[in-house]
């Protein structure tokens, strides 16, 4: 899918991963109580910095911490928009 935006300098655009609806012993986890996922895909990255090269790509599912990034909202699905040095590793 392409987007609209282009993220500038050392900047990624992240889809996040759906948060758990259910606990491994299948219990239910109500809206109030699901936790802010830490774990998306990339879906843009910038041009990165004269002295800095980027390392993640388009399609790489990445960890990040969990208040990371600024959250996006673009064509009715959300995104964070954050710096490479918010990704701590990629899977």
């Amino acid at each position: 899918m392409a987007l609209n935006i282009k993220p500038l300098s050392d900047r990624v655009i992240v889809e996040p991963a759906a948060a758990e609806t259910q606990t491994a012993s299948g219990i239910i986890i109500p809206d109030t109580a699901k936790e802010k996922p830490q774990r998306g895909t990339i879906v843009a990255v910038g041009a990165g910095k004269k002295d800095h090269t980027m390392t993640v790509q388009v399609g790489d599912t990445v960890l990040y911490g969990k208040y990371a990034g600024t959250e996006l909202k673009l064509d009715g699905t959300d995104y964070l928009i954050m710096r490479e040095d918010d990704i701590l590793a990629i899977i």
